[in-house]
């Protein structure tokens, strides 16, 4: 059950009438829709660890199905679980799940290995441990004494004596594909075998030595977004119940009840697509598009998980934000703009907007000496960029607020044209008031015959 905006995969395993789910999303509903369609009893809920980078639906989907939570070994939480032992197997109708300790993303991390009818090794869903293409960061144990290199020498360990050891034919069902931040180099693909991962996942090299394993696995990693250990805490000592949160953040507002929240201490949250945001929103508010990494961007740029939040949804989409905020622990949402930015202007509210300009507009401007930033993540940035372009990476925008000249004329750009809207409006705010978005991002403006491109490499040459 693979969940694109935050690279997600959640699995559900049903045999003879009973079933198993593996790592649930925070809002249970359609896993209970999917139990009523089978026909089937959910006996067990596995969770492969802690996770850091959503708030699983374990807690709730327990109550509701009197189903048992089941971590791997050295597991403690704040509610009902059963810590399994190494090795220790659970049946699910005709089909038995062993749990195999893989400590090293985090010590309590484990690997669930699915044997068919017939005792076989079927598949194993690995969580965080193995990836196709890369294994999980060693930087995320909650409250560890244990450093990053420590981990990735026990990864190192569980690797090879717990996964490599199985079959070439046993599928490979991780935990999370490309997007998500629990690694460096993930692959698109959400499926694949053993044996592919053992002839192509640098992480498996059969000549590797442990400390090289924990050179390249720790080489280059960048700080975990800042909800990551908030949302950690949450999966280890429960959180508050999806329906109430539900409840409260799907509430239409008028426009004085709107700025009551406001004024009260919430933040204007503008979930529109980009081209609809620059065109009129409401001063000093926060876009970031439901159509985008929409939760993934909302805890790594929202530092207070906290926060109570008002905000603007494309008609019909507004229960989505708010499920889309609770599956990263934003469970403040207090309501809607009944009526949108329709509605604000109707009542003569102010209204702000972006300027924004096509690539064949900023070729033009290009021959003129202009100062361009790219918001690009690292490795975009290193790979290819503008030339002389300042270099403000969305993810730490936070930190280098006053870096630019707010009194010069600078052209933003991402990859598409989402990040960059995002980080303008961020930083209009903060006093800068000369901000140019440039549509299609770089995509588009690497095609440009006069735009002078060049990347680290070069640069360091």
């Amino acid at each position: 059950l693979y969940t694109s905006c935050i690279a997600e995969a959640a699995y559900f395993i049903a045999s003879n009438g009973e079933a198993a789910i593996i790592d649930p999303l925070r809002e249970t509903q359609p896993y209970l829709d999917l139990l009523e369609k089978e026909g089937v009893k959910l006996k067990y809920i596995f969770e492969t660890h802690f996770h850091a980078d959503f708030v699983s639906g374990h807690v709730d989907l327990a109550k509701k199905t009197g189903a048992t939570i089941v971590y791997g070994p050295m597991a403690e939480a704040g509610y009902d679980l059963y810590s399994a032992k190494d090795n220790e197997e659970f049946v699910i109708g005709n089909l038995t799940m062993q749990v195999l300790h893989t400590p090293g993303h985090t010590m309590e991390s484990s690997t669930f290995l699915l044997k068919d009818e017939n005792g076989k090794d079927h598949a194993i869903f690995t969580g965080d441990t193995l990836f196709l293409g890369d294994v999980g960061r060693p930087d995320l144990a909650i409250k560890s004494d244990l450093t990053m290199e420590d981990l990735a020498g026990h990864l190192f360990d569980s690797l090879r004596n717990r996964i490599m050891p199985l079959a070439d034919d046993v599928i490979v069902y991780p935990g999370h594909g490309a997007g998500s931040s629990c690694g460096k180099s993930l692959s698109k693909e959400t499926v694949g075998t053993l044996g592919e991962q053992k002839e192509t996942n640098y992480a498996l090299r059969s000549d590797m030595t442990k400390e090289e394993f924990v050179k390249e696995v720790t080489e280059g990693i960048l700080p975990p977004p800042q909800y990551f250990p908030k949302n950690a805490m949450m999966n280890k000592m429960g959180y508050e119940n999806i329906d109430e949160v539900m409840e409260r953040g799907v509430k239409a507002l008028d426009v004085e009840a709107f700025k009551a929240e406001v004024a009260n201490g919430a933040i204007i949250l503008d979930t529109r697509k980009p081209a609809e945001f620059v065109k009129s929103f409401i001063p000093k508010s926060l876009f970031i598009g439901i159509d985008g990494q929409f939760a993934m961007w909302v805890g790594a740029l929202i530092t207070d998980i906290k926060q109570k939040i008002v905000f603007i949804a494309p008609e019909g989409r507004e229960s989505e934000v708010v499920k889309r905020l609770a599956r990263v622990g934003y469970d403040n949402a207090v309501g809607y703009l009944d009526g949108g930015v329709e509605a604000w202007k109707s009542a003569g509210e102010e209204i702000d907007t972006i300027q924004s300009i096509t690539p064949e507009q900023f070729e033009q401007e290009y021959a003129n000496d202009i100062h361009v930033v790219d918001v690009r993540k690292n490795g975009e940035f290193d790979n290819q960029h503008v030339e002389a372009a300042s270099h403000l990476p969305l993810d730490y925008i936070h930190d280098h607020l006053d870096d630019l000249d707010k009194d010069s004329k600078h052209f933003v750009h991402c990859a598409g044209g989402y990040r960059s809207v995002i980080a303008i409006s961020i930083l209009q705010p903060y006093g800068y008031k000369n901000l140019v978005n440039v549509e299609g991002g770089f995509g588009k403006i690497k095609n440009l015959e006069s735009v002078k491109l060049t990347s680290v490499a070069c640069e360091n040459s």
